[in-house]
């Protein structure tokens, strides 16, 4: 009787015993389970950052051929991705497969993010020297512009030391016999006398001096041609060709009246390459 309850209770610490062992691998199966699951879950998340990420390097840079590798790398994340999803965590083969192309898209995305780096300093290096050569580029714009006013300031200056300039202007009517007329009525001939003043800066050769005699009512006594004068073509009464040695040379010019003149006030305005050199008012009785 004894020996029975020796070998019952034997039967149950074994029982006992493996029961016990059975719960704790059953314990041991969930925990794998489980940590198989969060391992799964947590490869998804990297997949889905990755991915991501593709979509964020791509807004960062401005080359097409580089925007081409990386949709085509985020296309194939998003694949590996969907692939994981499907698979059981239980499927350790696959799961391990897919946690291997998971080390390649890291090291893939890893030396994209090293290469568009570098594309974006190198970026940001040619920009500075851009804006550089633009400052140093307008700087010579300013400078070009500054000798372009300056040489049209001297242009200016050596033009206006070049004009040349009328003096001793006299304007005198004459009679038939040549003597001065007491009255304007009586002449015939109007005789206009200057002197053109030495100037070494104007240049020597031919030039056409015109003569522009004004009556009182301010009409031009005619001679019959036009000259340009500030965009302008006005009357000359006389006009003579010279050659000019920038000396000063004396001239004097006659005009046969050929109407009947007025009492009053008459101007004299002597012209010479398109610049008004001289001019004076005499009156007549």
């Amino acid at each position: 009787m004894i020996s029975l309850v020796v070998v019952i209770l034997a039967l149950v610490g074994v029982l006992a015993y493996l029961f016990n062992d059975l719960q704790e691998q059953k314990q041991a199966n969930e925990d794998m389970q489980e940590l198989a699951r969060l391992d799964k879950q947590e490869m998804e998340n990297e997949y889905e950052r990755f991915a991501l990420q593709y979509s964020e390097m791509k807004t960062k840079i401005n080359n097409d051929s580089i925007i081409e590798q990386l949709t085509q790398e985020q296309m194939r994340t998003q694949q590996l991705l969907e692939e994981l999803k499907k698979t059981k965590a239980e499927d350790a083969r696959e799961i391990t497969r897919l946690k291997k192309e998971l080390a390649t898209v890291r090291a893939v995305l890893r030396d994209y993010v090293m290469q568009i780096d570098s594309l974006n300093r190198q970026n940001e290096r040619l920009r500075a020297e851009n804006t550089q050569v633009k400052n140093e580029l307008a700087e010579r714009n300013t400078q070009i512009v500054g000798l372009s006013t300056e040489k049209a300031s001297l242009s200016e200056k050596v033009a206006i030391a070049a004009q040349l300039d009328a003096t001793n202007i006299q304007l005198t009517a004459l009679r038939k016999n040549n003597k001065a007329a007491k009255k304007i009525a009586d002449c015939k001939t109007m005789q206009v006398s200057f002197t053109i003043t030495r100037n070494v800066t104007a240049a020597n050769g031919n030039r056409t001096v015109y003569v522009r005699i004004q009556n009182p009512g301010g009409n031009t006594l005619n001679g019959g041609g036009t000259f340009t004068y500030e965009n302008r073509n006005l009357q000359y009464t006389m006009k003579k060709n010279i050659e000019y040695t920038g000396e000063e040379t004396s001239l004097t010019l006659y005009w046969d009246v050929s109407q009947m003149l007025e009492a009053g006030d008459y101007r004299v305005s002597i012209f010479v390459d398109g610049n008004m050199i001289g001019s004076r008012k005499f009156s007549f009785n």
